[in-house]
């Protein structure tokens, strides 16, 4: 029963790596209800929106640049989103976030790929809650059998933030490594205007 279970936990995982989310190539359309969840939802939104093109057409070069020898690569950068991400998702479906996380990809079209559907299925799931439904959401974490459950505001100024944060990294060290992202991005107004 127990290698049923991770059977069935690599192929769902083999399926969220290989699919291809277009989800946040455009966020020119936005609710037209302000309410908790889609406050929370665009904010997801924003984060999926600038790792997409944060990330989109990396080379080799793009994903080994290390700014400094005690810093990460953007490589090791985009791992990290990775695992923020999907404490993202998982904190939608009440699910403990195990810690170190070691069902991690470790290629660049499978972190890439993860991360862009963790953010849309957290981010849809938000977008249907009410005040009430967030106030019951808990941000979970097992580190060796010690598990803390901390309230939604965390998931706000820890995780969401910080893959915020360096999602802006990887926007640095592509410019750095001369391969800038798409001038046709315009972060502001959440678009993308075909050339």
């Amino acid at each position: 029963m127990r290698a049923v279970f991770f059977i069935l936990l690599g192929l769902y995982h083999l399926t969220i790596m290989s699919q291809t989310s277009e989800y946040f190539k455009d966020l020119s359309e936005y609710p037209t209800e302000i309410n908790n969840g889609n406050i929370i939802s665009r904010m997801v939104n924003g984060l999926g929106y600038r790792y997409y093109w944060a990330t989109e057409n990396l080379k080799k070069n793009d994903l080994t640049y290390r700014p400094s020898i005690d810093a990460y690569s953007t490589h090791e950068t985009m791992v990290h989103i990775f695992t923020l991400s999907k404490t993202i998702y998982n904190t939608t479906l009440s699910k403990i976030n195990e810690r170190p996380d070691i069902d991690v990809p470790s290629d660049y079209e499978s972190i890439r790929n993860g991360t862009l559907v963790f953010l849309e299925k957290a981010s849809k799931t938000f977008s249907n809650l009410n005040g009430e439904q967030l106030n019951q959401i808990k941000i979970k974490f097992n580190r060796g059998g010690n598990i803390k459950s901390f309230p939604i505001w965390n998931l706000l100024n820890g995780p969401i933030a910080d893959a915020i944060y360096h999602t802006g990294q990887i926007v640095s060290f592509r410019r750095t490594t001369g391969n800038p992202i798409d001038s046709s991005v315009n972060v502001f107004m959440g678009s993308y205007r075909q050339k």
